[in-house]
């Protein structure tokens, strides 16, 4: 049987499907590229950082181009994450060698999404779609019940590409205490957040 969560979400769903027939690019997000997915270790910090420096250059090419210039994660932040089992790496089907990481910590009882970056020369091998579906099964694991993250509204790879893997915009009326935090952060980094959207991807219930 499912719970009220559930056939509530459901029926929402069947509501938006009668009165949204715009077209839309399949994504199959069940079957992700079969890319090596793992825990992080404490020994390849710097390789992550510099993975979300090299990232970030993907902005120079947008309004954004300041992002490039924005400091990677303190080396600190990235351990307490790994020591948490909450940073998981993508890495080189030939080598244990990292190419793309996400990090995740609780917010609202779900795995806020705080970073994650591939490299630009593996762009476009949906290595960021698999690490997501790794995202999500930690999140079952643990109990969360959804995905959030904050996101560029209009960069390409940003929030149009999260849409396609089943998350949805927040409105601002609806952004709890705690993502309100988070966008005060996010303000004092110095990041456009006018431009920005959180995003949330409910997950099924168990």
């Amino acid at each position: 049987m499912r719970c009220w969560r559930c056939r509530r979400r459901w029926h929402e769903v069947g509501r938006r499907a009668r009165h949204d027939r715009r077209p839309r690019r399949p994504v199959d997000v069940s079957h992700p590229p079969a890319v090596p997915i793992r825990q992080g270790v404490a020994a390849e910090i710097d390789r992550l950082r510099e993975i979300e420096r090299l990232a970030a250059t993907r902005f120079l090419a947008t309004p954004f181009a300041a992002v490039a210039g924005h400091a990677a994660t303190a080396a600190a932040v990235l351990a307490d994450r790994i020591a948490a089992g909450r940073l998981l790496v993508a890495t080189d089907r030939d080598a244990d060698t990292a190419i793309g990481f996400v990090m995740v910590r609780p917010v609202d009882a779900g795995a806020y999404i705080e970073e994650i970056d591939v490299l630009p020369a593996h762009a476009g091998r949906r290595i960021g779609a698999a690490l997501i579906a790794r995202v999500a099964a930690l999140a079952g694991e643990r109990g969360w019940s959804a995905l959030l993250l904050s996101t560029f509204r209009d960069v390409p790879w940003n929030a149009p590409y999260y849409r396609r893997l089943g998350f949805a915009a927040l409105e601002d009326a609806d952004l709890s205490p705690s993502l309100r935090e988070i966008r005060a952060q996010h303000v004092a980094r110095g990041l456009d957040e006018g431009s920005r959207v959180f995003m949330r991807r409910d997950l099924p219930c168990r």
